[in-house]
């Protein structure tokens, strides 16, 4: 991998950690409530369900993508589902700093395993993720020539990107909560929403661009000329 696909994998892995939803509360909760341990263990659930979106955004799209890698409307693919889920996310109002929801709240006893599939579960079900990483694979997988290597360590990269940046977060729960008020926890919201979708337009005006016109590279400069916009 380049540099610049090094740094790719890192900044997106955090920028997901930081994405405002009930997984991000409730990971804060259960480190307040339980402690690090338990927060982890809720988080290994959380990203196993992440890793089995991308497995089947990439085995269920893989000849599609392999069959039109080099077509620039592959961008106005990919780009649509990005700026649909920024959409989603800017239009979402909901401004809750805990889970109201009772089916989550911990039990009594610490159970590691509980917290594990309440994590994986809890993933799972956001139909939205698995858009996203679609979305991710679709740009990524154009990027990377569709070479199924580059493309494992380029995942890879952002999950562990994403649990460090996640553990500091559970080290860091008490200090983030009293930070997160409603107010605060909107504006990130909108302004998440909003960056998905200028990504995502930017794809989308490219994917309108003749192929002889976007010059695909490969390597630093085509790593460039979609992440640098």
């Amino acid at each position: 991998m380049t540099f610049y696909e090094l740094k790719e994998a890192i900044l997106i892995g955090f920028f997901l950690s930081f994405m405002i939803g009930p997984v991000f509360f409730m990971l804060i909760q259960t480190s307040i409530l339980k402690g690090a341990r338990a927060a982890l263990a809720f988080d290994l659930g959380v990203i196993l369900g992440d890793i089995v979106f991308i497995l089947i955004a990439y085995y269920g799209s893989k000849s599609f993508l392999e069959e039109i890698k080099d077509d620039p409307r592959l961008f106005f693919f990919g780009g649509s589902i990005l700026f649909i889920y920024g959409l989603v996310t800017y239009l979402d109002k909901s401004q809750k700093r805990v889970i109201q929801d009772e089916t989550l709240v911990l039990p009594e006893k610490t159970n590691y395993k509980k917290l594990f599939l309440k994590g994986f579960l809890l993933n799972f079900i956001n139909v939205g993720v698995l858009a996203f990483w679609l979305g991710m694979l679709v740009i990524v997988g154009s990027n990377l020539e569709m070479n199924p290597a580059k493309i494992f360590n380029y995942f890879t990269l952002i999950v562990f990107s994403y649990l460090i940046t996640d553990i500091g977060k559970i080290l860091l729960a008490k200090q983030l909560i009293k930070k997160l008020t409603p107010a605060v926890t909107f504006k990130i919201k909108r302004a998440m929403g909003i960056m998905l979708m200028v990504f995502g337009l930017v794809l989308v005006i490219k994917g309108f661009i003749p192929k002889e016109k976007l010059h695909f590279k490969t390597g630093v400069e085509k790593s460039e000329l979609l992440f640098k916009k």
